[in-house]
């Protein structure tokens, strides 16, 4: 029997073949631009592939996943993703998305010592304490946790608007909208939860003023 990752080589023959009888020109156009006019900050759970979900191809969105879809002020590695889309690739939407029956979203709300990923779930469980008493006000774990979800996508949505990045696109280029939403994993649809114009009102304790 063959090795599990001979399948996905074998898989990505078949497709790259009925891309091009599709399309002879699909990899040629592909390699020498890439314009998309979104970037997307998702969950890294398998379940949850940005391009499937909402149709597009190759090119069309730009794509920085993490565990529990998160907008961290010190995450060096999503903060040059963003200002390489808002910056050079000048894209016009961002989306924060993430996902009932998160794994992540179900750990932060427990005590149990996972190591290195406590300092991750760490700005999980912050959000949770924000909004500890709406989220222990619903009846039931499932509740409480889908709340959680949307609650923490908001509060990620708020974070993109604090950083610099995005502040100094929307002072000068009105741009980029910001998007908050839900995939849900039952039903395969997308709920939107929240969204920011550009330049929507923030605290001005996070706002910059020399951009």
């Amino acid at each position: 029997m063959a090795n599990p990752y001979e399948k996905l080589l074998l898989e990505n023959k078949a497709w790259a073949q009925q891309q091009v009888e599709k399309d002879p020109e699909f990899f040629s156009r592909l390699s020498h631009i890439q314009t998309p006019e979104f970037l997307w900050i998702g969950c890294s759970d398998s379940r949850v592939p940005a391009d499937k979900i909402t149709g597009t191809q190759p090119g069309e969105i730009f794509v920085h996943r993490n565990i529990a879809n998160l907008v961290v002020h010190t995450d060096i590695n999503l903060l040059s993703v963003l200002e390489y889309a808002v910056v050079y690739l000048k894209v016009k939407h961002i989306i924060v998305c993430g996902h009932y029956g998160c794994g992540g979203i179900r750990a932060a709300m427990e005590n149990h010592s996972l190591g290195i990923i406590n300092k991750w779930l760490r700005n999980i469980k912050d959000v949770y304490h924000m909004h500890q008493k709406e989220i222990n006000a619903c009846k039931t774990e499932d509740d409480k946790a889908n709340r959680l979800v949307e609650l923490n996508v908001q509060e990620q949505i708020m974070n993109l608007a604090k950083t610099s990045i995005v502040q100094k696109a929307w002072k000068h280029e009105q741009r980029p909208h910001l998007h908050g939403w839900v995939y849900g994993l039952n039903n395969g649809i997308i709920k939107p939860v929240c969204e920011m114009e550009p330049g929507a009102h923030i605290d001005p304790l996070y706002e910059y003023d020399n951009l």
